[in-house]
């Protein structure tokens, strides 16, 4: 299992939100590049990516913060997600050094399209699915729709998608604990990989969530824990490869 830092980009700057409001930001670098760095000199081993502005617009917005981390490090992993609603954008970003892109909205509006995506480029689609109540939220989770979580998961994964990142957004930069119970039930429930997000705080929550290592969490997105100190990336790192064997 691994530990993934993400970097919300907002404005050009690194920030992270309060249960996904936009005017509840805080801003933690003007540097993305530099940030991008700080965590891959901690040991990370992938880099989770959303482009705040273009999850609201409906397009990238922040695509060059993105591309300047791509060009300064070839060889690190880099998943994006924020305003990808075209064949279009993921071609751009998958040929500008971007390993997965993160479908999310549009996945819940049109179906079809994550369909579309996988079949044109197989291997690097990824649908996010953030959810309240086990009910999917869209729209910079604006909107709580009528959607069961394991029911879309079980569509996409017939699709052909990489792995579902699943986020409560309920406890998302709130460091109240991450929702091992409901992680637990979506990954039972698909064969595809799960990445869990919303609401790590500390060494504790890594420790509940790495038994789901056997029910197919691969890994866990971890944002303003570490940019607050609640949580040492490379010491939570070390615990999960302790613990899951790497």
């Amino acid at each position: 299992m691994i530990l993934i830092p993400a970097i919300d980009l907002k404005d050009g700057q690194c920030v992270r939100l309060r249960q996904g409001e936009m005017d509840d930001a805080t801003v933690f670098s003007s540097d993305i590049v530099a940030m991008a760095e700080r965590w891959m000199c901690a040991g990370a081993r992938r880099l989770h990516m959303v482009d705040l502005n273009g999850a609201f617009a409906g397009k990238p917005e922040n695509a060059e913060a993105v591309l300047a981390v791509t060009r300064a490090f070839p060889d690190l992993p880099v998943q994006i997600g924020g305003g990808i609603r075209s064949l279009e954008t993921i071609e751009t970003y998958l040929n500008a050094g971007v390993q997965y892109c993160i479908i999310g909205t549009k996945a819940v509006h049109e179906p079809e399209f994550v369909h579309e995506a996988c079949r044109a480029f197989p291997g690097h689609i990824m649908v996010g699915l953030d959810a309240k109540g086990g009910k999917v939220a869209i729209n910079g989770w604006a909107e709580v729709t009528d959607h069961e979580v394991i029911d879309m998961a079980r569509r996409f994964e017939q699709d052909g998608v990489e792995a579902i990142i699943y986020t409560d957004i309920g406890r998302d930069g709130m460091l109240q604990g991450v929702n091992v119970e409901d992680t637990a039930r979506l990954a039972r429930a698909i064969d595809i990989p799960v990445i869990a997000s919303g609401g790590v705080t500390n060494l504790d929550d890594l420790r509940a969530l790495a038994p789901l290592a056997a029910e197919g969490v691969t890994g866990v997105i971890t944002g303003r824990a570490i940019y607050e100190g609640t949580l040492d990336f490379a010491e939570g790192q070390r615990l999960l490869d302790e613990l899951t064997g790497g």
